[in-house]
């Protein structure tokens, strides 16, 4: 039986990319989501209401576990000093 692929090759500019079609995808809901709400006057429909929610929810979730497992570094030159951004 096929087991899943735990292991990936991805550089950051994939990374880079995956994120913005997600923030693509994300914002492409939210519009449909505004345009349900606002459409004709009548009441929108809650099923698919609740169905673009959920998806913006996933959406949104997926990118944060993507910036959660990012390793951010300080610059090495200055190891004992304090970081001053900027």
């Amino acid at each position: 039986m096929p087991r899943y692929n735990t292991s990936f090759d991805l550089d950051v500019q994939d990374l880079e990319l995956i994120e913005d079609a997600l923030r693509a995808r994300k914002s492409d809901l939210s519009l449909e989501r505004l345009a349900l709400l606002g459409g004709d006057g009548g009441a929108p429909d809650p099923e698919a209401l609740a169905a673009l929610d959920a998806t913006i929810s996933a959406t949104h979730v997926l990118l944060g576990r993507l910036h959660n497992q990012k390793v951010f570094y300080r610059p090495e030159t200055v190891q004992n000093a304090p970081y001053i951004s900027g």
